[in-house]
């Protein structure tokens, strides 16, 4: 019967007090660091950079796109331009370009779909 209270205080404290976790000695987190270092150095290496990224930049300079484009930059400018202005924080309605963005990125997505998979392999 002791034996069976001892268990069920061991469980009991077992579930209410927190485990706690040793610490790493300073050698092994620089062992850590130096091994993340190497591999973002071998990452860069590859030079293999995202073909999205490079298929955006591409789209956004096509004809079809360059008034989504200008159209966006000219409300960051407008939204920037009232950011500045003193009574800002008192203004009712704040100007985002949230949809501005919104229809550029989807354009963009559409010229990129068709291209971006011929080039995965």
């Amino acid at each position: 019967m002791l034996a069976t209270l001892a268990e069920a205080l061991e469980e009991l404290k077992e579930a209410f007090v927190p485990t706690v976790a040793k610490a790493e000695t300073e050698e092994e987190e620089e062992e850590e660091e130096e091994e993340e270092e190497e591999d973002e150095d071998e990452d860069e290496e590859e030079g293999s950079a995202d073909p999205l990224d490079k298929l955006r930049d591409e789209c956004a300079t096509l004809p079809a796109i360059k008034p989504y484009v200008h159209h966006y930059a000219e409300c960051v400018e407008r939204v920037t331009k009232a950011q500045e202005s003193d009574d800002y924080d008192q203004l009712e309605y704040k100007e985002d370009c949230v949809e501005e963005f919104f229809h550029l990125q989807h354009h963009i997505n559409d010229c990129v779909q068709p291209r971006l998979f011929a080039k995965l392999k």
